[in-house]
């Protein structure tokens, strides 16, 4: 879904208040908690997070889930392991109503925390 927004709390007022809102919040606290110079925007009409000039990564309610994008997760994450069990595409992990438990488990924090060492370090995260 797209969201016709023009700063992140208007873009927040505008999700149904479901899972999904549910579930895009506490992305968005483990990824504001990854770093204090994350910054967020509206970027692409949806939630941008930047470290400095340079974006980390979106989040985005859809209609039957909250995406998390992220560059090329198999860069981030070559052996899966911190993904295993997820709907992972190519730029992309897709959290449905079932799998947004798994938010909260650690791994999700782990990954994230993994690309913005990456990105800090000048690494090419994209598709």
């Amino acid at each position: 879904m797209q969201y016709e927004a023009s700063d992140p709390q208007d873009y927040l007022r505008q999700l149904d208040d479901d899972w999904r809102r549910q579930g895009l919040l506490e992305l968005r606290e483990l990824i504001l908690a990854s770093d204090p110079e994350i910054r967020e925007c509206i970027h692409y009409k949806m939630l941008g997070y930047t470290l400095g000039d340079d974006f980390v990564c979106h989040l985005n309610a859809q209609k039957h889930y909250v995406s998390l994008y992220v560059g090329d997760a198999a860069k981030i994450d070559p052996d899966g392991a911190l993904l295993n069990g997820l709907s992972v595409g190519k730029g992309c992990i897709r959290f449905s109503k079932s799998k947004s438990r798994h938010i909260s488990d650690g791994r999700i924090e782990a990954f994230l925390k993994r690309a913005i060492e990456m990105k800090r370090e000048g690494a090419d995260l994209g598709c």
